[in-house]
């Protein structure tokens, strides 16, 4: 039996065909799991560098692949056909002819002479059906493009319309059929499998199309997981960005009508108050990050409070008990003031005598505690998130947006806490993972 055409039992021949099916699987997950290849699959336009690393990263294993069969006496499968038609199909012309030089230098120095021309000869065929194939239609293909073909050839038949399916169907399948032709007419001068009967020889026309269709449609999953949890990040940071626009609105109309009931009453104080909250809206303006450190948002507390004093007078007393460790963690920004503003107006407004507001922060277990307590009238119910929530004003935007932010942001186990006794006050609650000022990240 000449070399390069082995004749194998039934048996090895088929295990030989799902090894190699199952080859080209293991190598396409295990290369997906590296993130410098996950983003060149992303990119459809990539620069030389890009185009060497893909070749070097998905033709060194295939050398490997052609190394067993010419030193050893069992004769393997040979990936020199799926592996340059791939990378052509994939990357570029270019990198289908790197990978078809890779794998076909070692079979040309045994004296498979046609290996090598085969080989890149694969690799543009598959560069070239890249060029003029839409990109989206070669992440489609798929093993299961059995169950496509009789749609296919409908389309065929009914509108002249060829389908791109069928096409990079029969690539793989033509090439095998032209390794038969040039391993029969020149025995020894390329490696093929050779078949006793027509349905062996589809198994290895159909190993052929698996292992080209398999690992696109492993990277097109990959591709597609990507993608999702891009956007799931997006529609996070808008989530929170249409929030936190909302947060200003609210305490801005909040403080613009308790101005208003004291322009005629006293001008002085509503001047002064106007001036406190222009120095407040340059500081948000200037600021328009969606996380910050909690030593920022406690000072944003401190000139909210600037102006409620100015309001309230020496009845309001405020407290903290700020832990000095929590003050580099990160906190949504305007997160507090909606939980202060709200024991201001339903806790302290009806209050006889001196109100008193109590800020709490520390770090426990990996988490950020804060908690805003006030010695108001308290809420006579069981569920005070919703009551002051529904009392907060038409739209019941204050506390409902915290606790949405918090969940959106952190997850639905992350919730505005609020425990509250009538005649005694009341008690808000964030408790929330650490991340300091070192491990910022933007939102």
């Amino acid at each position: 039996m000449p070399a390069g055409t082995p004749s194998l039992n039934h048996d090895l021949l088929l295990v030989t065909l799902m090894a190699n099916v199952a080859v080209a699987a293991t190598l396409a997950t295990m290369l997906v799991r590296f993130p410098w290849f996950r983003r060149i699959l992303l990119t459809e336009r990539r620069d030389w560098p890009e185009r060497l690393v893909f070749a070097a990263c998905f033709g060194i294993p295939r050398v490997a692949g052609v190394g067993p069969r010419l030193v050893l006496p069992y004769r393997a499968a040979d990936p020199s056909l799926r592996g340059s038609l791939l990378a052509g199909l994939v990357a570029r012309p270019s990198s289908g002819a790197l990978v078809g030089v890779a794998v076909g230098l070692p079979a040309t120095a045994v004296g498979e002479f046609a290996a090598l021309p085969f080989a890149v000869g694969c690799g543009f065929a598959g560069g070239g059906l890249r060029e003029v194939c839409p990109k989206e239609e070669i992440w489609k293909f798929s093993p299961f493009f059995v169950t496509k073909l009789h749609r296919s050839a409908w389309r065929l038949i009914r509108n002249f319309q060829l389908d791109w399916q069928v096409i990079l169907v029969m690539a793989p399948i033509l090439l095998e059929l032209l390794r038969q032709s040039i391993g029969r007419r020149f025995p020894g001068r390329l490696f093929y499998f050779t078949a006793d009967n027509w349905w062996l020889f589809l198994l290895v026309i159909a190993s052929t199309v698996l292992s080209v269709a398999i690992p696109i449609k492993i990277w097109n999953s990959a591709r597609i997981e990507h993608r999702l949890a891009e956007q799931e990040k997006l529609l996070m940071a808008a989530r929170v960005e249409a929030l936190a626009n909302q947060i200003n609105p609210h305490f801005l109309f909040n403080t613009l009508t308790s101005i208003t009931s004291l322009i005629r009453s006293k001008p002085e104080t509503a001047r002064v108050l106007i001036v406190k909250l222009s120095g407040l809206l340059r500081r948000l303006l200037r600021h328009q990050e969606h996380f910050v450190p909690l030593r920022e948002e406690l000072a944003a507390i401190d000139e909210y409070l600037d102006i409620e004093r100015v309001r309230f007078g020496p009845s309001l007393v405020i407290e903290k008990f700020i832990d000095d460790s929590s003050l580099d963690v990160i906190v949504p920004s305007m997160i507090l003031q909606p939980l202060v503003e709200n024991s201001i107006k339903h806790g302290l407004a009806r209050k006889v005598g001196e109100g008193r507001i109590t800020i709490h922060t520390s770090r426990r277990a990996g988490h950020a505690v804060i908690e805003i307590v006030d010695n108001g009238v308290g809420m006579p119910t069981a569920d005070p998130l919703r009551t002051a929530a529904d009392a907060d004003d038409v739209h019941g935007i204050g506390l409902r947006n915290v606790n949405e932010r918090l969940r959106v942001i952190y997850g639905a186990n992350y919730q505005l806490r609020m425990q509250s006794t009538p005649g005694q006050g009341t008690l808000a609650r964030i408790e929330i993972p650490e991340l300091v000022v070192s491990e910022r990240v933007p939102a």
